[in-house]
Formats: C-alpha cells, sequence, structure tokens
C-alpha cells in the first residue's frame, strides 16, 4: 500500500477484506496457548512430597514466600534476596498492597491519606493497568513522554520541582509496556537524582519483562547496584512475576524494596497475608531448579515469539502510512499513526472483526492527546490468524490516512 492509493481504491479493499466476516483479537499481550504449552511439566511433578526446607509448604507461615522463591525473584530482579517478597500469581496485587501501605503509613512524610493531593508521574505510552490503580486509590497522573530510552528526564525534573504532590513514577523498563523500550543508565541516574531531591519518593520499578528477550537486546542497568551507589535503595519499589513465564493465572509474584522499607511493609502486609499458595512456589523451585533452569525455559518462548513480531514488521513495512517500533522483547508493537487516526483506524478495524485495544488505553484517564498511538499485541494468536489481523490492519490504517489527505 502506497500513498498514492486512491479512497475508492483503499475503500474497496478494506470492503472485501471486512466481508470475510474475521473474529481476530490483538488487545492484550497473553500467551499464546503454545507457549502455556511448555509449562505442562508443572502439572506433572511427583505429589506427595509437600516438603521444602523442612517446611511443610500446604500449611500457613513463610509471610515472605519460600527462601528458594525468593532467591529466584533475587535474580530476576537483581538484588538481595533479603529485600524480595514471593507472593501469589498477581504482581498487580503486590502494587495495591504497597500502594495501600503509603496511604496507612507513607513514605517519609507522613500516610498519603492526610494529603490532599497524591500525583504521581505516568511515563506514555504506558500501562494501562498502572493508570487503574492509580485511579482506584484517586491519585493524580501527570504523563510525561518516553524517548526510547526512558522517560523524559528533564520533563520529569521540571515537574516535581514545581509540583509538591508528586511523589513517584510508574516504571516498565525494559522491552517497555508498550514501547517495548529499555531504559539507558542515564535515563535510570536522572530518576535517582530526582527521588534524591524528593523526600519519600518512590520508584515503582515494574520490571514484568526483565527475562523476556526473544533477539538480542540492550541489557538493562542494575538499578538496586547504581542507587546503594547513591545511597538511594529506599526510593526503589521493584516487581515482577512469571505470569509470562509460566501460566498466567498460576504463576508467582515478587517485590523487593530495601530492608528498612520491607520491616515497615510486613506490618501491613501480615494483616492481609497469613501466607503465599507455597505448594505453587515449591513446585516452580522444582521445575525452574534455578536461575540458568529458568532462561532456558525463556528461550523456547523466544522461539515461539520471534516469528510473531517479524511477521508485524513485514506487514506494517508492506505499507506507507505512519511509523512503528520494532521491539526486542517483551510483549507490545506500538504503532503511530498521522495525529487525529487512532481512533478511527481501531473503529475500522472493529467493524472488520478485529478487535484492537481502545484508543488512548496506553495514556491516564484514557485520553491521547494527539490521538495516534496504537497498541497492538501480537502474541496470544496463530500465526495464521496474525497474517489476517494484519492484512485487515494495514487496510484500515490506509483508508483513515488516505481519507484524511483527500480531506486536507
Amino acid at each position: 500500500m502506497n500513498q498514492n492509493l486512491t479512497v475508492q481504491e483503499a475503500e474497496d479493499h478494506y470492503q472485501e477484506l471486512k466481508a470475510r466476516g474475521s473474529q481476530l483479537d490483538l488487545t492484550r499481550g497473553k500467551p499464546s496457548s503454545e507457549q502455556l504449552d511448555l509449562s505442562l511439566d508443572l502439572e506433572n511433578l511427583p505429589i506427595g512430597n509437600f516438603i521444602e526446607d523442612g517446611i511443610d509448604t500446604r500449611n500457613y507461615g513463610e509471610l515472605l514466600g519460600l527462601e528458594k522463591m525468593r532467591q529466584l525473584g533475587s535474580e530476576i530482579l537483581g538484588c538481595k534476596k533479603e529485600m524480595v517478597i514471593a507472593g501469589g500469581n498477581s504482581s498487580l496485587t503486590l502494587m495495591a498492597q504497597y500502594i495501600s501501605n503509603l496511604f496507612f503509613q507513607g513514605s517519609g512524610e507522613g500516610p498519603w491519606s492526610m494529603h490532599e493531593r497524591n500525583s504521581v508521574l505516568c511515563p506514555v505510552p504506558g500501562y494501562d493497568r498502572h493508570f487503574a490503580l492509580c485511579d482506584e486509590f484517586s491519585i493524580n497522573m501527570i504523563p510525561i513522554p518516553l524517548t526510547g530510552n526512558g522517560p523524559d528526564i528533564e520533563k520529569a525534573k521540571s515537574i516535581v520541582s514545581n509540583d509538591p504532590s508528586v511523589k513517584g513514577i510508574w516504571c516498565v523498563p525494559k522491552h517497555s509496556n508498550p514501547t517495548g523500550e529499555t531504559y539507558s543508565k542515564e535515563s535510570i541516574e536522572g530518576l535517582l537524582e530526582i527521588a534524591s531531591q524528593r523526600k519519600g519518593f518512590r520508584i515503582f520499578w515494574d520490571n514484568a519483562y526483565a527475562v523476556h528477550d526473544f533477539k538480542e537486546s540492550a541489557p538493562l542497568p542494575n538499578i538496586f547496584s547504581l542507587a546503594k551507589e547513591k545511597e538511594m535503595l529506599e526510593s526503589i519499589i521493584a516487581f515482577a512475576s512469571t505470569s509470562k513465564i509460566t501460566f498466567a493465572g498460576s504463576g508467582v509474584s515478587f517485590m523487593a524494596m530495601s530492608e528498612p522499607n520491607l520491616d515497615n511493609f510486613i506490618k501491613h502486609y501480615a494483616s492481609m497475608v497469613i501466607g503465599p499458595d507455597k505448594v505453587n512456589q515449591s513446585r516452580h523451585i522444582k521445575f525452574f531448579k534455578n536461575i540458568e533452569g529458568l532462561k532456558n525455559h525463556m528461550l523456547k518462548h523466544a522461539e515461539i515469539l520471534r516469528p510473531k513480531f517479524q511477521l508485524v514488521d513485514k506487514w506494517l513495512s508492506k505499507q506507507n502510512f505512519g511509523s512503528w517500533t520494532k521491539p526486542t522483547g517483551g510483549y507490545f508493537v506500538t504503532f503511530k499513526s498521522e495525529p487525529g487516526l487512532a481512533k478511527e483506524i481501531i473503529s475500522l478495524a472493529k467493524k472488520a472483526g478485529l478487535k484492537l485495544t481502545p484508543a488512548g488505553a496506553t495514556f491516564p484517564y484514557g485520553v491521547d492527546p494527539q490521538d495516534e498511538i496504537i497498541r497492538l499485541a501480537p502474541t496470544a494468536c496463530t500465526i495464521e490468524e496474525l497474517e489476517q489481523a494484519m492484512q485487515i490492519f494495514n487496510a484500515c490504517v490506509a483508508l483513515a490516512s488516505v481519507k484524511k489527505a483527500a480531506s486536507s
């Protein structure tokens, strides 16, 4: 498809694809069934031995999780085991519990509930579930642009220096959702500098794609090492999980923070949690054995995911409208249309049988000020389905683009 396409030609092609009656979905970054099958041996582990390091995993207790699971979490996140909680199947739950703790106990200047306004910086495009959490707690969200190497640090510094309500920032630092970028050392050091100038500032480090490379990727600098050098460990609250490693609904989540922060948080956490699912943690330990076993497992995921992202890039390269990211890991491709077209493209796609993430979902309050960002999640469908989906997507982009050009 090219920019010399007429409106009628674009319309005819679109109607032809629409008539097929497709039912396709690129909305959520879910593992495919083929990926989930990689972990079937979790279900085939011998049943009967529920003792792990002398602990009966069927019983209450071990609030912080099994030691071997905490060790695995520490190696995923790049910190000491003593800083890690191994929890249930959802890192989002841990995030909500930590934010709840901030409203009760605060992070240095009293409980957040005592303040009239609490704000966090939200790099955009970003993760819609972070925004949903902020909505739930009535936290004001301030968007800041991503640069391809992390947040716009100068913009963040300016906002924080002029707004005392800003108390933190959300980050997906590796293969970021949805742009796929990995934060540079300079970006991380900039975040730590901001944190050093605001007492109680928290960097919510959601490292959801820490081990999710599907081709050679830039390494993520270790924020804990950098923070320790600057005596800023108190500012880092990190999260990860096995949700896209084993079974999405039956994995293990992790949270890591400085030991003083952990001691403070545990008082709140213990009021809600008697102990995590240690049976599940134990079977994950047996399945992976160690971090090398986990990394080898992720190589199998990479073999499944790589062709899908190559296919998306191949199809997008066939047309001359907009721009898009070329990630080396993670679960998303971000397409940037001409300003003012994202809603139209998504609406056209829906009518043609292709579901896409709603326009604006990757921005706080669901508002993309330029109406140009579309998140594509190619992982859950088959290669054949993805071929059909991208054909429809290209047709929708072309039709919306040539219509706009014709009317201008």
